[in-house]
């Protein structure tokens, strides 16, 4: 698999989707209005699982909600743990 996957960002269909020899791997959200994403699924098929591509997908996500201005509700529990993680990674770091 090669490293240089490309995200595609579908706005019209709120997807964030990585494409690897005809399987994809997928972010959905929903925009509630009043600035606020809603992230409520992340799904990567049995044959690209264990190559990062949920984080990959999450990231582009939380910075295209970052740099949009957008709050995030993580209904994902997928990205929910991520976000808890990031969190609890950018407080260690701040302690240094």
């Amino acid at each position: 698999m090669s490293l240089t996957l490309t995200i595609e960002h579908d706005q019209e269909a709120c997807r964030f989707a990585i494409n690897c020899d005809g399987v994809e791997a997928y972010l959905s959200y929903m925009n509630l209005g009043q600035n606020t994403l809603d992230i409520y699924r992340t799904f990567v098929p049995t044959a690209l699982r264990g190559k990062g591509l949920a984080s990959r997908l999450t990231q582009a996500a939380l910075d295209y909600a970052h740099d949009a201005g957008f709050q995030v509700i993580p209904s994902c529990s997928y990205v929910e743990r991520y976000m808890q993680r990031q969190a609890k990674h950018a407080a260690a770091r701040s302690e240094l």
